[in-house]
């Protein structure tokens, strides 16, 4: 379908009130006051690039930086740096109005300068970090004037794929890009104050900020705490007034002691991805079989207390492409999983000639290793895990070396395609499968997604088509979807809203 040549413009008056549903500022009708909020956190910090989209830096990016759009909880884009995006004749380019009474933390004006630096850091594949692929869409960008860019697409995209996009970029300081890491450079509604490596970061307020109320939290603390167990018993002891990304279990406790537990918009999806490369793993009716051997309510269930929906597919409930029939064509059957297992033509040495990879730094991967390791014996199927620390762990799993593992993945609220962005379903440089891509029904499935516009038939087509092709090429096997970012609060907590990525927003908050 070809896409309207229509200019079509979103504007900051039409969305004002849809911005308040973004990140909003009703907290101030419930009378909340300031001070300050002691934050509980399950690892440090990697670093305060925005560009490092790591779960351990999602307390900091929303603190001290801001994005060009936001979206609400339910996926409408808003305004924020960006005033307006028009989107241009054909798809082909989005042209930006930013607002013109913004600074960084430095001082220096944000302007379409500096979002010049952020983009072309971004299109770097090493500064680049996790927006480098998504990047990988823009061919270039040009100043318009001091408060007007535009960035123009190597082909035509979707809507929401463009919103996507600017969603996902935070403009840095240009003069601080080169020591971002080391020390943030943004225009958020915190400025650092300390950080402590390995034990805390304190922030706070910007006294510069933009935003028509500044935030009611004059300070925020974050304390890095060694475990789930410690860090509810300061919760309950009022040392701490809120945990972020705690364990599932803990929080459905804690809930159940009284506590607030919200859910963000934007879950995980707990998949066992699988080398085609290596060992019985090249046979197709082999993979396929893995399809009906994952018994996704156990996964659920001893990995994550039930906190989460079983999912065959790789989206969240949310997302366009979801569909539920798979559940339930692909439902956990020995049976359907044997008959494919014999299918394959394999003899039985080289259907067990190969391991379950295993991060054991991470409890609930381990414990749902085990449920599959003891559901493949029963389809006759002996296979060992091989336990690592996290460290080794992770350099594998970068690298592509294994046969098969669970991890989670993201991004699968949002535009379909952008599960791409996750190293297994990468469609080109992907670090596991290599390129050429091995699934070229799959990589043709994505570039259709990609190409069809509107929210007609042809998108849906294009989206059964994606999903045909994902559990017929059987690389990925999802399970499940698990929260990342929960939070946990005080009962005097209040303002607290549900940001699209699961990152906490601490502007809105204050006490009851």
């Amino acid at each position: 379908m070809k896409p309207t040549l229509a200019r079509r413009t979103v504007l900051a008056a039409s969305l004002a009130a849809a911005t308040s549903l973004a990140l909003p500022l009703t907290a101030r009708a419930q009378a909340l006051k300031g001070g300050r909020l002691r934050v509980a956190i399950l690892a440090d910090m990697v670093n305060f690039d925005p560009a490092q989209f790591s779960s351990q830096n999602f307390p900091l990016i929303k603190s001290l930086y801001d994005s060009l759009i936001e979206y609400t909880a339910e996926g409408q884009a808003v305004p924020s740096l960006a005033t307006a995006w028009t989107i241009g004749a054909g798809n082909n380019s989005v042209t930006l109005t930013l607002r013109r009474d913004v600074t960084f933390h430095s001082g220096a004006p944000m302007n379409a300068e500096a979002v010049s630096a952020t983009l072309k850091k971004a299109a770097d594949p090493k500064a680049g970090k996790n927006l480098f692929a998504t990047m990988a869409t823009v061919k270039d960008w040009t100043v318009v004037d001091p408060y007007t860019i535009r960035l123009n697409f190597s082909s035509p995209m979707p809507d929401k794929q463009i919103t996507d996009l600017l969603q996902f970029i935070s403009p840095i300081d240009p003069a601080g890009i080169a020591d971002v890491e080391a020390k943030p450079a943004g225009t958020g509604p915190y400025v650092l104050a300390e950080r402590v490596l390995g034990q805390r970061v304190r922030m706070t307020a910007n006294p510069r900020y933009w935003r028509p109320e500044k935030p009611l939290i004059t300070e925020v603390i974050l304390t890095v705490f060694s475990d789930n167990d410690a860090a509810a018993a300061a919760l309950e002891s009022g040392s701490i007034d809120i945990i972020y990304g705690g364990a599932s279990r803990q929080a459905l406790r804690l809930r159940s002691a009284g506590y607030q537990l919200i859910q963000g918009p934007g879950p995980l999806v707990q998949v066992f991805r699988i080398n085609t490369t290596t060992g019985p793993f090249r046979n197709e009716k082999f993979r396929q079989a893995f399809n009906f051997l994952m018994d996704r309510q156990a996964i659920l269930q001893v990995g994550y207390a039930g906190l989460g929906e079983v999912t065959a597919l790789p989206w969240a409930p949310a997302s366009p492409a979801a569909d539920k029939s798979y559940n339930s064509t692909y439902a956990f059957d020995i049976e359907k999983g044997k008959a494919l297992l014999a299918a394959s033509g394999l003899s039985k040495a080289d259907m067990e000639n190969w391991k379950i990879m295993v991060n054991g730094g991470d409890p609930s991967s381990a414990a749902i290793s085990q449920v599959v390791q003891a559901t493949l014996a029963k389809a006759g199927l002996n296979v060992q895990l091989d336990v690592l620390g996290t460290p080794e762990f992770t350099t594998a799993l970068l690298a592509g070396k294994f046969n098969a593992l669970f991890g989670g993945i993201g991004n699968i609220q949002k535009f379909p395609t952008r599960v791409t962005t996750n190293s297994i379903y990468r469609t080109s440089k992907n670090p596991v499968l290599g390129d050429p891509h091995p699934h070229p029904a799959y990589v043709a499935a994505i570039d259709r997604v990609n190409q069809t516009f509107g929210s007609g038939a042809e998108v849906k087509a294009a989206y059964d088509n994606l999903n045909k092709a994902m559990v017929e090429a059987a690389f990925a096997i999802p399970t499940n979807t698990y929260d990342i970012g929960l939070i946990v609060a005080a009962k005097n907590v209040g303002g607290i809203v549900r940001e699209i990525d699961n990152m906490p927003v601490f502007r809105t908050m204050g006490f009851r």
